[in-house]
C-alpha cells in the first residue's frame, strides 16, 4: 500500500479535540508516539508525573516560525536544527535565549534552558496534524516500558480509553524499531549526543559515528 494511504484518525481527532492523549503513528524505524494539546494529558497516558516536561511538536511551518526569536542559535545553527528535525527526524535540546523567552505555550518543553522539539511530519498523518497546530509529544510508552513499535502493542501497553491510529500496514514489520534519537545543539551548531535511539541504530554503540555522519562536531555528552 502507498505510503499515501489515507489513516483512520477520526478516534484521534475526538480525543485531541477533547484535550486527551492519543497514540499516532511515525515512518518505521521509528516506534509510536503519544501525544495531546495538553501536556499533561501525555504525562498522565504514561503514568508519570503531570508536571514533567514533554516534546513540543514542531510539525507546522507557523511555529518553528514563532520559536525562532527565542532560539539562541546562530543562522547557519537555525537550518542545521531545522534539518535535523525534519529529515533525521531526531528530538533536539535547542537552547533558548536569555534575553527573549520563548512564548508561554512551549514552557512544557523546557528542560535545562533548552527547548525539547519534535519536528516529524508523516505525511499519512498530515491531515491531522494540519488540525492541531499545538502538540506535545513523547515516546508510546508507559513508565519502564519499551515505546511500541506496532499499534497492537500500543493499544495492548494504553488499554481502551486512549486512542490508537493503525499505520502498520505503512511501516517495516520486519525493521527494528526504536524511539528517537535525541541531539543536543549549541548555538554554534555543534552537537551532542543525548540518547540512543533509531537514528544512530545503524553506526553501532559509538554515538561518535552517528556525528560524524551528520558530519557536526562530536562534543562530550
Amino acid at each position: 500500500m502507498p505510503a499515501t494511504a489515507a489513516l483512520d484518525t477520526g478516534r484521534a481527532a475526538e480525543a485531541l479535540t477533547t484535550g486527551r492523549a492519543a497514540v499516532l503513528p511515525n515512518p518505521s524505524p521509528l516506534t509510536y508516539v503519544v501525544a495531546a494539546t495538553d501536556p499533561q494529558a501525555v504525562n498522565r497516558a504514561k503514568g508519570r508525573p503531570t508536571g514533567q516536561e514533554v516534546a513540543l511538536w514542531v510539525h507546522g511551518d507557523a511555529t518553528w516560525t514563532s520559536l525562532v526569536p527565542a532560539l539562541d542559535l546562530t543562522p547557519a545553527a537555525l537550518g542545521t536544527a531545522l534539518d535535523l528535525l525534519r529529515v533525521e527526524l531526531v528530538t533536539l535540546l535547542v537552547p533558548v535565549r536569555a534575553d527573549a523567552p520563548p512564548p508561554d505555550w512551549a514552557a512544557p518543553a523546557l528542560r535545562d534552558g533548552h527547548l525539547l522539539l519534535f519536528g516529524a511530519r508523516w505525511q499519512p498523518l498530515a491531515p491531522l496534524l494540519a488540525r492541531f497546530p499545538l502538540l506535545y509529544v513523547s515516546s508510546a510508552n508507559r513508565t519502564g516500558q519499551s515505546p511500541a513499535p506496532t499499534a497492537i502493542r500500543a493499544t495492548a501497553m494504553f488499554g481502551p480509553g486512549i486512542p490508537v491510529t493503525d499505520a502498520d500496514h505503512l511501516r517495516r514489520a520486519d525493521a527494528p524499531h526504536a524511539a528517537t534519537t535525541m541531539l543536543r545543539i549549541a548555538p554554534d551548531g555543534a552537537l551532542t549526543h543525548v540518547r540512543h535511539g533509531a537514528q544512530d541504530h545503524a553506526h553501532g554503540p559509538d554515538p561518535v559515528r552517528y556525528l560524524e555522519h551528520l558530519g557536526r562536531t562530536p562534543l562530550d555528552g
